[in-house]
This record gives C-alpha cells, sequence and structure tokens, in this order.
C-alpha cells in the first residue's frame, strides 16, 4: 500500500517563535489588549488561541478573555453538525476579536467563524491569526497575522500538531505518492 509523503516544515521552536511574533504583532496593532479576547476556531485554532493570551498576558500584565468556536453547523460544504460545542464566556458585542486557527486554505471555515461569532454579538472589529497561510483563498479573506506563508499545492495536505492534542508541536507538508515520482513507500 502506498503511503504519503511528509516533510516536516516546523519544529517546536519554530512554533513558538511564529507564535511569540504574532502576539506581539497583535498587541502593537491594538496599540495593547485591553479591548481585544481570542477566539479559537474549533479544534486545533482553540489551543493556540490560549497560547497567544498566555504571551499577551506576560508581555502587557493584561489578561485577555479566550473563547472556543464551533464553525460546524456554518459550514456551506458540510452541514452535518446539529449542536454547538463553542465555548464563549464573555461579551462579544464592542471587542476586537482576533480569530486563532492554525491553517487558512479557502477561507471557507473563517467565513463560517464569522458566521457564528456574529451570532454572539456584534465585535468593534474581527482580525485573523493563524500559525500557517498555505494560499489557494477562494473567497475574498486575508489573516491579519500569519505564523509562516507556506506555498503548497492542491494535493498536498499541511498537517499541524500541537501538544495539547498530539503531545508534540510539529508542522508536516504531507505529498500524495503520485506527486513522488511513483516511488512507492510501506
Amino acid at each position: 500500500m502506498e503511503r504519503t509523503h511528509s516533510t516536516r516544515v516546523m519544529d517546536e521552536q519554530d512554533i513558538r517563535r511564529a507564535l511569540t511574533r504574532i502576539a506581539h504583532e497583535i498587541v502593537e496593532k491594538n496599540r495593547g489588549a485591553e479591548h481585544l479576547a481570542l477566539v479559537g476556531i474549533r479544534t486545533k485554532g482553540a489551543p493556540l488561541a490560549v497560547r497567544l493570551a498566555d504571551l499577551i498576558q506576560r508581555f502587557e500584565g493584561v489578561a485577555v478573555p479566550v473563547g472556543e468556536l464551533d464553525v460546524a453547523a456554518h459550514r456551506d460544504d458540510d452541514r452535518r453538525a446539529e449542536t454547538d460545542c463553542s465555548d464563549i464566556r464573555f461579551e462579544v458585542a464592542g471587542r476586537v476579536i482576533i480569530l486563532v486557527d492554525e491553517v487558512f486554505y479557502t477561507g471557507r471555515t473563517v467565513r463560517a467563524a464569522l458566521d457564528a461569532l456574529i451570532q454572539r454579538g456584534r465585535p468593534a472589529a474581527v482580525q485573523l491569526a493563524v500559525l500557517v497561510d498555505r494560499g489557494h483563498r477562494e473567497l475574498p479573506i486575508r489573516p491579519d497575522y500569519v505564523g509562516k506563508n507556506l506555498p503548497t499545492a492542491r494535493r498536498e495536505y499541511v498537517r499541524v500538531k500541537l501538544r495539547e492534542l498530539s503531545g508534540e508541536d510539529s508542522v508536516w507538508i504531507e505529498k500524495p505518492p503520485a506527486e513522488r515520482g511513483g516511488n512507492i513507500e510501506v
């Protein structure tokens, strides 16, 4: 059986540095952290949002509220979800909300997140932070903060592993067997 070929493109230190830079950029762009809230898109955006909030608190001494947003019911390509597993325990209205996700691809997940977020109130502004931007936009949505721009082919897959979910921090590009010149790995 053929397997995909994986190449690690970010390790634990790369991810730590990228998140530290993003946290500084968020604070700088918003001239502080007093009116911010971070909302991680479920599943992998949530632990990244917590990490960013911890970094911002360390730099600024301000505890930034963190929530988790389940966008499954708002997706235009898969409407199987019947329950909303979001966990947002603060008022969205009037805040600058930083949506956080691990990989930005077509923009459809972010569009769904905007729909889900707006149902909870009208934020003062919404900004987007992603660990990896792999390109291939289908909607006019662009991240405000990017850990790493990673040009990919559409057939490739970007796999993010986070210590909170899989015990390690790393980012991998996985290529289908056909794109490796026909080599078979077992």
